[in-house]
């Protein structure tokens, strides 16, 4: 029995419906019965269900109202709605996927067991063919990987990735084939890396021309400024630390609400807020924006505490330089719970604005309340979780119910992120002297001794964009899922921050990032 399909019947005369359930344990399910909605929510919430049987009229908790709780917490599960007449909004949510089929009482066991036996064959055929398709494209990838990829073909490599790991629910086989082949697409990725990223940083051409990706301080004159040049009224979110497969949740969500256009940019290295989300807001690589900025930069420690207190003034900074007419500028980062409602509650006002940044910390501190928590990452454990935690977030959150208000109102939301996270699941030893910068997958300082293999070993900072003084002449920035350790105390950080999400390194989760730009549906 402990393989049986599991079926959750909901409905508030369920006593006199003893014999449907008799009728479908004996065809080998295994049913659980409650009375109302309230139960049914719990019993979803305590452990999933192949199958819910909702009564759409219950006393209480209605029927719809049910549904929409359900679906919060395990959105994929199908759900057959039990009804009294063929109403068409009971249709229209069938068509919207909110319900997958529903039924018209009186009902049959019989009929009862065809739509389980039904739904359950098409969850089944649906997992099998994205494995076979998985499996067949497998071969495919590796020669792929073998092979010179452009920036264009890393980022269609690394999407098909994140959709086989999205689809790939039910078939750890294949689950554990993939994740090999992930690691070892981060392993080609790293020396990709490596070998380009210097000839991007010494173009000066357009990144239109498409020999090289457009990197962290193009994001706004390649995408924002056109916006402002239509004379539409933009709001500009970055999303601190959102990872392509985060992002592909989030979508699943707003694409019934906005029209959607994504593209992708490539992070500059180090992968971190205070490289990468600077680069974003001034337009500058971070060793320009040391020279043009001397004093702030020089001001600050590698976080984001300090050294990104100065991005609307590098942003106001870029919209002169950029634009020849005044831009209304207003720029917000919501670091908490009180910020976000507090935006949510006034966001048509900034509406006023031709131009709205808004700088969002939810998911950066998810990722780390994961390394920090063990609660955290309790409910979290892998990436499939941590995806689903985001999601969870998102569309109970103060973000979401922003989206939904614009919807109202002519506007343009071009969202990206400064960098995405990766799970660091392998340490490798660093050497260097007590002043070199402490994070876990980038150093900067001056004699950093590491494993090759491991890292990028930035002898020349200017070349890779980096700024440098009497401090830093070097930098290293960790590969693959690496991150670095002192010899001292070694196995104790070794556990401390084994599988923690960090980022700052060259990973495809850290440097290959979505540039999506929205309207509101008509």
């Amino acid at each position: 029995m402990s393989n049986a399909p599991r079926i959750l019947w909901a409905d508030d005369e369920i006593d006199l419906l003893r014999s449907h359930v008799l009728f479908l344990e004996s065809k080998g399910y295994h049913v659980t019965s409650v009375t109302n909605g309230a139960d049914a929510v719990a019993a979803v919430g305590e452990g999933p269900f192949d199958v819910v049987l909702l009564d759409e009229q219950m006393p209480g908790m209605g029927g719809l109202e049910t549904l929409a709780a359900i679906k919060r917490i395990r959105s994929q599960v199908p759900v057959v709605m039990v009804t009294k007449s063929e109403e068409e909004h009971l249709m229209e949510e069938a068509l919207g996927d909110q319900i997958s089929d529903y039924l018209t009482k009186p009902v049959n066991p019989s009929q009862i067991l065809l739509t389980c036996k039904r739904l359950l064959e098409r969850a089944r055929l649906r997992s099998e063919k994205v494995s076979h398709d998985y499996l067949r494209r497998f071969g495919q990838i590796a020669r792929a990987l073998a092979s010179p990829l452009s920036h264009k073909g890393w980022v269609d490599l690394y999407q098909e990735i994140v959709r086989y790991d999205v689809a790939l629910e039910g078939d750890e086989g294949a689950r554990q084939i993939l994740q090999d082949q992930h690691r070892e697409a981060n392993r080609a990725f790293g020396r990709f890396i490596g070998a380009q990223y210097k000839d991007w940083i010494r173009d000066t051409r357009r990144a239109s021309n498409n020999e090289r990706p457009v990197l962290s301080h193009e994001v706004v004159p390649t995408w924002v400024l056109p916006q402002l040049d239509e004379r539409r009224t933009v709001m500009f979110m970055v999303i601190d630390c959102m990872r392509l497969d985060q992002w592909l949740e989030f979508e699943k969500l707003l694409y019934p609400l906005y029209t959607i256009e994504k593209a992708f940019h490539y992070s500059i290295l180090p992968t971190a807020t205070p490289y990468s989300r600077n680069a974003i807001f001034s337009g500058l690589l971070p060793r320009d924006i040391a020279r043009r900025y001397a004093r702030e930069w020089d001001s600050g420690d590698d976080d984001e505490h300090s050294r990104n207190r100065h991005e609307k003034a590098f942003l106001a900074d870029l919209l002169r330089r950029k634009r020849p007419h005044e831009v209304r500028l207003r720029y917000q980062k919501l670091a908490g719970k009180a910020d976000g409602r507090a935006f949510a509650n006034e966001v048509t006002d900034y509406l006023q604005s031709d131009l709205s940044a808004i700088v969002v910390n939810f998911v950066d501190i998810l990722a780390h309340s994961r390394a920090d928590y063990d609660i955290i990452k309790e409910l979290a454990p892998d990436e499939r979780a941590y995806r689903a935690l985001t999601r969870t977030w998102f569309e109970h959150s103060w973000l979401f119910q922003a989206f939904q208000s614009l919807t109202k109102h002519d506007c343009t939301i071009v969202i990206t992120t400064d960098h995405g996270a990766i799970r660091s699941l392998h340490g490798t030893k660093v050497r260097g002297d007590r002043r070199t910068s402490t994070a876990l997958r980038y150093k900067s300082g001056r004699g950093l001794k590491v494993n090759g293999k491991h890292a990028l070993v930035i002898k020349n900072p200017h070349a890779w964009g980096l700024p440098s003084d009497r401090l830093i002449s070097d930098y290293i920035i960790a590969k693959e899922d690496f991150y670095f350790l002192y010899p001292t105390n070694y196995h104790y950080y070794l556990n401390l921050y084994n599988d923690s999400m960090q980022h700052g390194g060259a990973s495809m989760e850290e440097m290959i990032l979505p540039v999506i730009t929205m309207r509101p549906r008509r």
